[in-house]
C-alpha cells in the first residue's frame, strides 16, 4: 500500500482532547504531563505505529537510506512542544521537517559527521469532537467531515511528523504539552493543509516562520465558505478551542462568490460582510483577535499581463468591514496581484499545481510566497505576535519575489492527481 493511501485510511478510532491554557509568550508546559522521550537509534524498522504501542514509525516507513520516513505518537488534541535532535555520529545529515499533513516546520538544516543539532518547534493536533450539546439543543458532537478527509492525519488521534530531506538524520524527539497562543485559520482550499503533492496553500507554509512561541491550527478545508464552516461545524470546533490571547485568521471568498452554490452563497456588500462580522464578533466574545485576510485572487491575466479582478466586489467588502469593526487587515488579494504579475503570465504558472494548469491552487513555491506575504502583513499591521516571527525572515515585497528557478522543497512522499474541492 502506498503512502498516499495509507494517509487516507480512516483512523479507527479518535480521542477526546485536552485543551490546555494560555501562557506568556514562551513555551510553558503543563505541570501535570510528562515529556514523551524516544530514542530513535534505539528503534529499527519492526517498531511501527499501532494504537496499543503508542508510538513508532509509520505509513509504512522507516528510517532508511536517504528515503524521507514517518514517525507518529498517541496524544490528546491540543499544543504541542517538539523537540528534534537531528544528526548522526558516522554521517552528514540534510533535513527538512513537516508535520501533520504536511506543514511546513523546518527546511534544510544540515549538519557533519558527529554533529548534533536540536530544534524546538510547536505543532497543534486535533480530532473532530466537540463537547456534545446539552440535552434538546441544536449542534453536533462532532465537526461534518467530507469524504475527502476521512483519516487524514490532520483528523487523527496522533502527531505524525514526516522526517524529510536529501538525508534525513534523527536521533532522539521529545514531546512536551505546550501552554501557547494559537492563530486558528479559518477558510478554503487557498489556505488549507493541503495533504498531497504537488499542491499546497499558505497555512500549511506559516509555521517554518514562527518560533516555538506559538501554535498554527489550521482549520481550513477545500470547498469551504462561510456558510458551510458554519453548518459543518468547523467554527463550533474552533469557538470550543480558542480563548483570550488566541488569534483567528479569516479568509473566505473563493467558493462564497459563487451564485451557482445557492446554498452557500452570498452577497459581496450584505450578507458576506454581514457573516464576515459574525466570526470577528464571535471571536471577540471569547477574547481573541480577530483578524481579516482578502482572498488572493486567480493567476488570470488581460492583454495587457494585468491580473483580473476575477472576486469582484468581495475584495473590496474585506476591506470594508475591516475599517467598520476595526479590525486588523492583511490585504492578500493586493499582495497576490503584485507577486503574480512581477513573475508575469510564462514564469507565474511555476507558482501554482498540476504544472501550473491550476489557476487557483498554489504548489509549494506559491504558497511559501503568500505565505510570506501573510507574514508580511501581520509585521504591517502591528500585531504582538509579529514578536514571534523568526529571526531569518527578512522584510518581503511581493513584487519582488524569490525566484522559482531557485526554490526548492523536498517533496512529501504522499501524492495525488485529484484536484481540490472549490476553484
Amino acid at each position: 500500500m502506498s503512502v498516499t493511501e495509507k494517509i487516507k485510511m480512516k483512523s479507527s478510532h479518535l480521542t477526546a482532547g485536552l485543551i490546555f491554557g494560555l501562557s506568556a509568550f514562551g513555551v510553558a508546559i503543563a505541570g501535570f504531563a510528562a515529556p514523551q522521550k524516544f530514542d530513535l537509534t534505539q528503534l529499527g524498522a519492526a517498531d511501527t505505529f499501532t494504537a496499543k504501542r503508542g508510538y513508532g514509525f509509520d505509513l509504512g516507513t522507516a528510517p532508511s537510506a536517504d528515503d524521507p520516513f514517518y514517525f507518529s505518537v498517541s496524544e490528546p488534541e491540543g499544543n504541542y512542544c517538539i523537540a528534534v535532535t537531528f544528526g548522526d555520529v558516522h554521517s552528514a545529515s540534510d533535513n527538512t521537517l513537516k508535520a501533520e499533513s504536511r506543514q511546513l516546520l523546518l527546511e534544510y538544516l544540515v549538519t557533519k559527521p558527529g554533529e548534533f543539532v536540536t530544534r524546538e518547534f510547536i505543532v497543534n493536533i486535533r480530532n473532530r469532537h466537540l463537547p456534545p450539546p446539552p440535552e434538546n439543543a441544536p449542534g453536533g458532537s462532532a465537526v461534518l467531515l467530507n469524504p475527502r478527509e476521512i483519516g487524514l492525519l490532520r483528523w487523527d488521534d496522533k502527531l505524525t511528523l514526516e522526517f524529510n530531506g536529501a538525508a534525513p538524520r534523527v536521533r532522539s524527539i521529545e514531546i512536551t504539552p505546550a501552554n501557547v497562543p494559537t492563530i486558528f485559520l479559518a477558510g478554503d482550499s487557498t489556505v488549507t493543509d493541503q495533504p498531497y503533492e504537488p499542491g499546497a496553500s499558505w497555512g500549511q507554509m506559516l509555521p517554518r516562520f514562527f518560533k516555538p512561541e506559538l501554535a498554527i491550527a489550521n482549520h481550513a478545508e477545500s470547498g469551504e465558505t462561510l456558510k458551510s464552516f458554519i453548518t459543518g461545524l468547523r467554527l463550533a470546533k474552533i469557538l470550543s478551542q480558542i480563548k483570550p490571547g488566541d488569534y483567528l485568521f479569516i479568509q473566505f471568498g473563493h467558493n462564497d462568490e459563487k451564485k451557482n452554490w445557492p446554498q452557500t452563497y452570498v452577497e459581496a456588500h450584505t450578507t458576506y460582510k454581514i457573516y464576515l462580522k459574525a466570526f470577528i464578533a464571535e471571536a471577540r466574545l471569547r477574547g481573541a483577535t480577530p483578524v481579516l485576510v482578502t482572498p488572493m485572487q486567480r493567476r488570470i491575466f488581460d492583454a495587457e499581463n494585468h491580473i483580473k479582478n476575477t472576486h469582484g466586489d468581495y475584495p473590496a467588502a474585506v476591506r470594508e468591514v475591516a475599517r467598520e469593526e476595526k479590525v486588523a487587515l492583511i490585504d492578500l488579494e493586493r499582495m497576490s496581484v503584485a507577486f503574480y504579475e512581477a513573475l508575469g503570465p510564462k514564469k507565474s504558472p511555476l507558482a501554482f499545481s498540476n504544472n501550473g494548469r491550476d489557476p487557483t491552487h498554489t504548489d509549494n513555491y506559491g504558497a511559501y510566497e503568500l505565505a510570506k506575504c501573510v507574514v508580511q502583513g501581520i509585521r504591517d499591521a502591528n500585531l504582538p505576535i509579529a514578536r514571534a516571527i523568526v529571526d531569518d525572515f527578512t522584510p518581503f515585497d511581493p513584487a519582488h519575489p524569490d525566484s522559482p528557478d531557485t526554490f526548492s522543497l523536498p517533496a512529501s512522499p504522499a501524492r495525488s492527481n485529484l484536484a481540490p474541492r472549490g476553484s
